[in-house]
């Protein structure tokens, strides 16, 4: 998705700003034609011979705004070459500039020369982003449908205060990017609520052994972050998953449910309330029959262990669907992935399913890429070539809206 995409970055003064250069490396190894800019107060925290040895292009500062050697305006010449544009780290400064249309440097006059979508990244101390003529001014920028957010986190800031203010991860600036090169900034899926479930589950035998598998969750976390993008609410009931990349769908209502029992009363309790059910987790088929409050001793491990089946999530939500609910499931499989995916859209009554073959390079459980064949209800089908699972996302859901009326 990135290959020969055109992304303009504007950084602002702040020390998040060294957080960019991972962005900006990470964008030019992936094929994207990448330009930055720096404003006069970035440059006291980054210099722009970094950002352009990482851009693999030459960084613009106010000097090259003011210099009459471009055949065209400079900031027009950026404004209308990017496809996507971010400002990460936003300054206090800069955002009561966009609040209010003003325009004194090279970042700002290129914002009102361009019409591509906008991604903004603010960082700044807590007492600074609270105050109420910030908090204005962000409310009244997010006014503008170009405007695309990625409100700061909580943690501890160069201040050495704890509280809001820190900016957004790399990963999470690379992904806002990547979907709104994907969206053009549409926010299609506004006024949805998604419920999506993803890990996988373990089914302990006692308090240290289980029963599970090695899903990591990093579908169900590009599914959530793809639906939040496009403008969704997304509620995400989650197993047993590494704290960062959690992280990375912030924004999403978690519900952390390790055992296909605890999932299976998640997933309904949230069904009502939900428009489209995404089941993406790795759930177990089976659990222990037997399980022991103590560490059970090695010899006492039966040679033969009786297993008792554990509730079928998507089925069981299907018999509850609301006329208007989108049931969407995956069928990670090996050989030939169809059949068995249709015969599993087919006997829990789903709408779409998401076949992927597991036994494919970097396509099984824990990668960052995947491929699929999606299928509908109505006997469609559309291949996704190897791609990043937030590629694949994307992809899924432009296939239900395309092939589905949603009323």
């Amino acid at each position: 998705m990135l290959k020969n995409k055109r992304i303009l970055i504007g950084v602002g003064g702040g020390i998040a700003a060294y957080k960019v250069c991972e962005v900006v490396s990470t964008l030019a190894k992936a094929g994207a034609e990448v330009r930055v800019m720096l404003t006069e107060g970035a440059q006291r925290f980054i210099t722009p011979l970094t950002l352009a040895t990482l851009a693999r292009h030459p960084a613009y500062t106010d000097a090259d705004f003011w210099q009459p050697n471009h055949h065209r305006p400079l900031h027009i010449d950026l404004g209308e070459w990017a496809e996507v544009m971010a400002i990460a780290p936003l300054t206090a400064n800069t955002l009561g500039k966009l609040a209010h249309g003003l325009a004194d440097n090279l970042l700002t006059n290129t914002v009102l020369a361009s019409t591509c979508p906008i991604l903004l990244a603010p960082a700044m101390n807590t007492d600074m982003w609270l105050q109420q003529s910030v908090q204005r001014n962000w409310a009244q920028v997010l006014q503008d449908r170009r405007y695309h957010s990625l409100a700061p986190g909580e943690g501890v800031l160069a201040c050495d205060r704890v509280g809001a203010g820190r900016m957004a991860e790399p990963p999470e600036l690379l992904a806002a990017l990547e979907s709104l090169l994907h969206t053009g900034g549409d926010r299609d899926l506004q006024g949805k609520h998604l419920l999506i479930n993803t890990g996988g589950t373990r089914e302990f035998l006692d308090p240290v052994r289980f029963i599970g598998n090695p899903s990591t969750g990093k579908m169900g976390i590009a599914l959530a972050q793809a639906a939040l993008h496009r403008g969704a609410t997304v509620t995400l009931v989650h197993g047993v998953m590494e704290p960062a990349l959690l992280a990375q769908a912030k924004g999403a209502r978690q519900i952390q449910a390790g055992t296909a029992a605890t999932m299976h009363r998640a997933m309904l309790e949230h069904q009502p309330d939900a428009d489209w059910v995404v089941f993406a987790a790795a759930v177990a088929d089976v659990k222990p029959t037997h399980y022991t409050a103590h560490k059970l001793p090695k010899a006492d491990i039966p040679d033969a262990l009786p297993l008792s089946p554990v509730p079928d999530i998507a089925a069981d939500l299907s018999t509850h669907r609301l006329p208007h609910q989108k049931l969407i499931g995956f069928a990670a499989q090996t050989g030939d992935i169809v059949p068995p995916a249709r015969d599993k859209l087919q006997r829990k009554k789903l709408d779409v399913i998401v076949a992927n073959p597991i036994d494919q390079p970097e396509s099984g459980f824990g990668g960052d890429r995947n491929q699929a064949i999606l299928l509908n209800a109505a006997g469609e089908q559309q291949p996704v070539p190897l791609a990043s699972k937030l590629h694949l996302a994307h992809r899924l859901y432009d296939f239900v809206l395309t092939n589905s009326t949603l009323n």
